[in-house]
């Protein structure tokens, strides 16, 4: 261990996919010394476990948090399951990484940012493609002034429909799934980020759901635009209803800024290295026999390679764990910079819901006086 690292013993609330991500990462690091795992699914739990060789195992987020080994919390759980763990964290006093969003409910994520806030705790947000290389090469640019005043900014994400098939069977509530809360605020939050200087006052939206309206009550896909007040437009679109064929894993997004001193483009559609093969593999974010063609470095914590996770979501983990091992600074996003794309990608989605434009910032009592009209 690095001198003047502290030790650090992790909990890992959520053993799916990124809970064991984040996990091996974990295990890998030089001040981890003690990692336990709370999981619902009690073998899925045991799995994870033996595979990260974890110090203690169970069911129940509380009896983990209760153990004094733990030091910092990863929060991996599904995402509408986050606000107990969260709470009961706050209740321990230690560092959270919370998968994002904070809550699916915009009220119980103001809830959770003001209990954060209020017990002056370290909470950081897992926006992982802040950690992708080209996005922060683009950040850099930005911050530096290399655009000048940047007015108007373009993106576009779109995705096979995987993903969006997989939430809607997750949910007994299709109303509370879209795109935009679900996968836009990815784009969202790179622009956010780098806007940040900058405040949003409206926005307007509309909404396709030609083909996932008659599945399963879903959303295709969501185009519109977010006004600032110096006059800056955000134009965005995102959509998840691509074929299953289409090759990319997860997410493919363009993004454009104009700025008064120059512009930047940003493809980010993984189209430089294309895999084709007569038999499935492993990429994907749920690979099957019909899909035998991906476009590699497309799934979004990374790629395994060489027996452990690469990419964007291991250089977060591992920013993170130097955060709370060494106090050095981490580019992840805040609990209010969370709770901020949350109530924007909210208001986005009621927006397209009226055919009207939404003043911003939308407010806890509108979200829920709309959801309650659905």
């Amino acid at each position: 261990m690095k001198k003047g690292a502290k030790g650090v013993g992790v909990a890992i609330i959520g053993a799916g996919r990124v809970g064991l991500f984040r996990g091996e990462v974990a295990a890998r690091h030089p001040a981890v010394e003690w990692i336990g795992i709370a999981e619902l699914n009690h073998n899925r739990g045991g799995d994870v476990g033996a595979r990260i060789g974890a110090d203690f195992i169970t069911t129940s987020h509380r009896e983990l948090l209760a153990r004094p080994e733990v030091t910092c919390v990863i929060i991996a759980t599904d995402e509408h399951l986050h606000v107990d763990p969260i709470l009961a964290a706050v209740e321990r006093g230690v560092p959270m990484l919370i998968e994002k969003p904070l809550a699916t409910d915009l009220a119980q994520s103001a809830r959770v940012l003001k209990a954060i806030t209020d017990a002056k705790l370290d909470a950081v947000v897992g926006y992982t493609q802040r950690f992708r290389r080209k996005w922060l090469g683009a950040k850099e640019k930005v911050r530096t002034g290399a655009l000048g005043d940047v007015t108007l900014v373009t993106s576009r994400a779109f995705m096979n429909r995987l993903v969006a098939i997989d939430n809607y069977k997750r949910t007994n509530d299709p109303a509370a799934i879209s795109p935009m809360v679900i996968s836009g605020t990815h784009a969202l939050d790179i622009v956010m980020w780098y806007l940040e200087k900058k405040t949003p006052v409206e926005c307007y939206a509309r909404s396709v759901d030609k083909v996932l309206g008659p599945l399963y009550h879903g959303i295709d896909a969501t185009a519109g635009m977010i006004m600032f007040s110096d006059g800056t437009v955000h134009n965005l679109s995102i959509s998840w209803a691509l074929p299953v064929t289409w090759p990319g894993a997860v997410y493919s997004l363009e993004v454009g800024i104009n700025g008064t001193h120059g512009v930047l483009t940003i493809d980010d559609t993984h189209r430089d290295i294309v895999l084709a093969v007569s038999a499935p593999q492993s990429e994907g974010y749920a690979p099957d026999a019909s899909r035998l063609v991906d476009f590699m470095g497309s799934y979004p914590p990374g790629d395994m390679a060489l027996g452990e996770l690469r990419g964007p979501m291991a250089e977060e983990t591992v920013s993170w764990l130097n955060r709370v091992s060494l106090g050095l600074p981490t580019q992840a996003a805040t609990a209010a910079e969370a709770h901020n794309r949350l109530m924007l990608t909210k208001a986005l989605d009621l927006s397209a819901k009226l055919k009207q434009p939404v003043k911003l910032p939308l407010e806890p009592e509108q979200d829920r006086a709309a959801a309650s009209s659905a």
